[in-house]
């Protein structure tokens, strides 16, 4: 995705970076800084292509006691305790670009989609562990960049996370596993043909409720110089098992999504954020 992928990744890479430094002293109120990235993701759960962007953005993080911006999410923070706390959280799914999906030929064009909606976020075994486990529970509304007021659908990714956080300047890395499960109207995005764009290789198919795909997923962040952060992702998708898996529209039962990239703060507050 455009905007969403990359700031994403910008503020997570930004947030491990100064989370391991918090210990010694409180990180700044909020950074500006500028990121390039090399992004490569699955066109769509099941597809058989990949979406490639190589992006540099602007990314803003502000650590406000309410109003927040950086790795966990963005918006205003409804509720905070040492181990839980109800927030915004984003995600999305990169357009295809000028590429046509073979799978697609003839049907309309899966533009760049973001997520959006609250989510539940439990710290298993406390928010400050340096091994730390975090149970996520977000439900997010699925919309079309280009225009936003074209609802796809609603999803449910339920996640554990688990995250290793260093307490100098050290290799920050983590895991996840999770699933993605959607309403019929998402299926219908993604799975979904109708008459009109039936073939002999693609017959009609209403899609359903239910599975999308499971997640494996796995980063790696370092800050080289005090300013200069390393960061890398991975993540896998298996639709074993996925409501729609019959659908001619899924080519393959696993894909990957994965990305490089720098991060580099221009700017950062005098003042430290208070929590």
């Amino acid at each position: 995705m455009k905007t969403p992928v990359l700031l994403m990744c910008l503020a997570a890479s930004s947030a491990w970076a100064s989370e391991s430094s918090a210990r010694r002293d409180a990180p700044p109120l909020w950074e500006l800084g500028l990121g390039a990235a090399g992004v490569s993701q699955q066109a769509y759960p099941g597809s058989d292509q990949q979406a490639r962007r190589a992006l540099v953005l602007p990314y803003l993080i502000y650590r406000g006691k309410v109003l927040r911006a950086d790795g966990d999410g963005a918006g205003l923070r409804a509720v905070r305790t040492d181990d839980f706390e109800l927030d915004v959280s984003f995600a999305g799914t990169l357009s295809s670009g000028s590429e046509t999906l073979r799978a697609r030929e003839g049907m309309p064009r899966l533009g760049t989609l973001v997520e959006a909606g609250p989510v539940a976020r439990w710290f298993v075994n406390g928010r400050g562990a340096a091994e730390r486990l975090v149970l996520e529970l977000p439900v997010r509304g699925v919309f079309e960049l280009r225009n936003p007021g074209r609802h796809r659908g609603m999803t449910f990714e339920p996640r554990l996370a688990w995250q290793h956080r260093p307490q100098a300047d050290g290799w920050a890395y983590g895991a996840s596993v999770g699933a993605v499960v959607g309403d019929r109207r998402l299926g219908s995005t993604f799975y979904g043909v109708t008459a009109g764009e039936a073939r002999p290789d693609r017959p009609a198919f209403d899609a359903k409720a239910g599975l999308i795909a499971w997640r494996l997923g796995g980063s790696v962040a370092k800050s080289l110089t005090p300013d200069l952060r390393l960061y890398a992702f991975g993540r896998l998708d298996s639709l074993a098992g996925a409501a729609n898996r019959d659908s001619a529209l899924v080519r393959q039962t696993t894909g990957f999504t994965y990305g490089i990239g720098l991060s580099y703060t221009l700017m950062r507050s005098a003042a430290s954020a208070s929590d």
